[in-house]
């Protein structure tokens, strides 16, 4: 077990984070980069509330994989969009993983800064391909006009809303993957009401009641 930075946090599982990559392998050196990365979180957490606490001992699985899985659904994608990125799921394992691809760049929102900080600390100790927005979304999305291949968002808010933070990206061109729970086909009836949308929805990797929505296109009805 590797021994967590505080005495108060539970240790991060070797067996977990051989589990995560079995079922999403990465390079050495994105390895690399996500070991800095977690060893990081397991310090910040001590102080500052970046994941739920219960899901240290699956850190790997629960978050790390879940993040990678993302880009086999997008695998030409090089401009992705993490909109509230909290503790960096998915955005900076995105970034972590892009780092290998030249011109590529993970666009991190957050508006809380203190964890905007840690955001910012993670990319520079990984040498992650990512850039930190401390802005509210609808600021962020008004004002980014470079072309965005990917828009992502985890446990941000429901459907129907994140359809109204995204719909200027998509109307030009991005295509949006979102990480959801099991309350996934009660979101997207009610984002029925008021928009329409071709979904296709894809089982998480890593088990449990996990979903992602993957939207091409968007309209308001």
């Amino acid at each position: 077990m590797a021994k967590s930075s505080s005495t108060d946090l539970p240790s991060i599982s070797l067996a977990d984070k051989a589990a995560a990559l079995a079922l999403t392998p990465v390079s050495r050196e994105t390895e690399a980069r996500l070991d800095r990365y977690v060893d990081l979180l397991v310090e910040w957490q001590a102080k500052t509330n970046l994941i739920a606490p219960s899901t240290l001992p699956t850190l790997w699985t629960r978050h790390v994989a879940d993040s990678l899985q993302l880009l086999t659904l997008a695998p030409t994608a090089r401009t992705w969009v993490d909109l509230g990125s909290g503790g960096g799921f998915p955005g900076v394992v995105l970034a972590c993983a892009m780092a290998e691809h030249d011109g590529a760049a993970v666009h991190l929102v957050e508006r809380n800064a203190k964890k905007a900080a840690f955001l910012r600390e993670a990319l520079r100790v990984t040498n992650a391909a990512g850039v930190i927005h401390p802005a509210d979304i609808g600021d962020y999305v008004d004002s980014f006009r470079a072309p965005v291949d990917c828009i992502t968002a985890r446990a941000l808010a429901p459907l129907h809303m994140l359809l109204d933070y995204v719909e200027p990206l998509m109307k030009r061109g991005a295509k949006a993957l979102f990480l959801k729970g099991q309350d996934v086909e009660s979101e997207l009836t009610e984002a029925t009401k008021y928009w329409n949308i071709n979904p296709h929805l894809h089982p998480s990797r890593t088990g449990g009641q996990g979903w992602i929505v993957e939207l091409e296109t968007i309209e308001r009805r």
